[in-house]
């Protein structure tokens, strides 16, 4: 069975939070495994997920779970620092609500940002890119279920469903600062185990240049709700089938981590930019 997001449920949400303080933000960004701390808000207000009546609650190393609303350089920003994921059991269109809350706050946009394991064989750890296109391979959809016409269409359209003017600003952010960025395909699976050699090979053959256990429901939901997409990796490990070995999750956090401040100058380029 899956869950049911309404107009209303958003609403009650988003007048929780215009409650504990939050505002109108100019965009929202999602920041995955290890990147919690990649981008420092001027006066922040912080909710913590478990104090949002509705919020999914995830228990996954690496993601804070809180929601901070606060500015960059005077641009209003909500931040949420983790996320939730299909394989802890949550339903894609529970964990996927923070984004229709961000749409619902007044948000035009929303980046999303992940750790993720470079397929692509030129890609080395701590490459940053730039998503463009998507391949879900999660064996679900969070549209799946009754529409509700007040928050989205029955049948959206995902033919562009990376923002190239969000994508070609980030890129220009990312110059001007000297940080080396690619595009990249992003496949989705479900997880939570990392993939073998034969799968890693299926995902080369598809196309994919990238993969992870997130974002890509996310996204769908993000078009759903009229919200223009920039996707956001860090490649923390080589998904190479040539030279796989053990990963730990661990091992994801900490190369995320250490790539956390060039994702954040890319972010807060893209804010900086909004107020020029």
């Amino acid at each position: 069975m899956h869950a049911v997001v309404t107009a209303d449920r958003i609403r009650r949400t988003v007048d929780l939070l215009r409650s504990r303080g939050v505002g109108e933000p100019a965009g929202a960004i999602v920041l995955g495994s290890g990147l919690s701390d990649a981008l420092a808000l001027d006066s922040p207000v912080a909710v913590p997920y478990a104090e949002i009546e509705g919020f999914p609650r995830g228990r996954v190393p690496g993601h804070d779970q809180v929601l901070e609303f606060g500015r960059v350089d005077g641009r209003p920003v909500l931040v949420l620092r983790g996320r939730v994921h299909y394989y802890e059991g949550v339903p894609l269109a529970e964990a996927t609500f923070p984004v229709r809350v961000a749409a619902g706050l007044g948000a035009s946009w929303i980046a999303l940002a992940n750790a993720a394991g470079g397929v692509d064989p030129t890609y080395v750890v701590g490459d940053l890119v730039l998503i463009c296109d998507h391949i879900n391979l999660m064996g679900d959809n969070p549209l799946i279920g009754p529409n509700d016409d007040a928050i989205g269409p029955r049948f959206p359209d995902l033919s562009a469903a990376y923002d190239r003017a969000l994508l070609a600003r980030a890129e220009a952010a990312a110059r001007r600062r000297g940080i080396g960025t690619r595009r990249g395909i992003y496949a989705a699976v479900s997880g939570p185990h990392f993939e073998t050699p034969a799968e890693i090979r299926m995902l080369r053959l598809l196309g994919a240049d990238l993969v992870g256990m997130s974002t890509v429901p996310e996204t769908i939901v993000a078009v759903h709700s009229g919200l223009r997409v920039l996707g956001i990796s860090v490649v923390t490990d080589l998904a190479f089938p040539e030279s796989i070995r053990p990963l730990t999750h661990e091992e994801v956090m900490r190369e995320a981590a250490a790539a956390a401040p060039s994702v954040g100058a890319i972010l807060r380029g893209l804010l900086e930019e909004e107020t020029s």
